[in-house]
């Protein structure tokens, strides 16, 4: 996979994709991550990316040539068709299921807004689907486009040890993940659960699964309505939750 991120700070971005887990999958060259600066690609001396906005109004508005240019050039810069991200407050909440879809691209361009956003006449012209990180924000689109980029990374075959490496993760199947514990077996008085010192396979199994249910339950209890849930799963929930029964009703 190869992801291209359009912003005006490319040396930080470039700086952060470089390191641990994701930069090693790219010395390894199972994916390709590159910054362009925005900037290099305005046709005037000041290297100017922004104007003033019409119709009045407070701050900044990205000029839509720049972009463009940038765009373009990154576009062609790769064999297959590059998918185009604009990262966004006002687009799709981003979620697991986003990054898997996104991670079945060849190619993924991440474009960084700043100031009060960009000229729209750019995202009609470029841009596939505006994400947003949630409902908040930020001052530009970097972290936004770092947080995504390494998201979907991650799922890239050969970017982690195995497929068990976040199939078992908070959000991959609808829940949160069971709680993790490690060395030493007594911590401040606390100890280990018996039931993961016990060897016994079947039982870790199946109190993970049931600590996974009661953690999402407790803690995001909207995620169970479009979670894949058993029978034996909502039996158990019906035992220990305090929330309308209702909610685990399977039927149409």
């Amino acid at each position: 996979m190869r992801i291209d991120i359009l912003t005006l700070f490319d040396d930080t971005v470039s700086t952060v994709m470089d390191m641990s887990i994701i930069g090693r999958a790219q010395d390894r060259g199972f994916i390709t991550i590159k910054a362009h600066n925005i900037r290099d690609y305005t046709l005037n001396k000041q290297k100017q990316v922004d104007d003033y906005p019409y119709g009045g109004g407070t701050g900044m508005i990205m000029n839509a040539d720049p972009l463009y240019n940038c765009w373009k050039y990154v576009k062609n810069a790769a064999e297959g068709e590059a998918h185009t991200v604009y990262m966004s407050p006002q687009g799709k909440r981003f979620s697991q299921e986003d990054a898997k879809r996104l991670a079945t691209y060849g190619r993924l361009i991440l474009v960084c807004g700043h100031y009060e956003g960009v000229d729209e006449r750019f995202i009609e012209e470029c841009v596939d689907e505006e994400i947003s990180l949630g409902d908040f924000v930020l001052t530009g689109g970097e972290i936004p486009a770092m947080a995504v980029c390494d998201a979907v990374c991650r799922l890239i075959p050969g970017v982690l040890a195995s497929e068990e490496s976040y199939k078992g993760e908070s959000h991959w199947d609808g829940l949160l993940e069971y709680p993790q514990y490690t060395r030493p077996e007594v911590w401040r008085g606390r100890r280990v659960p018996e039931v993961l010192l016990s060897g016994h396979h079947a039982n870790i199994e199946k109190w993970r699964r049931e600590q996974a249910l009661l953690r999402t339950a407790k803690r995001r209890a909207d995620m169970l309505k479009e979670a894949s849930l058993t029978e034996e799963d909502i039996s158990f929930l019906k035992k220990i939750s305090e929330l309308d029964v209702a909610l685990f009703d399977t039927e149409e």
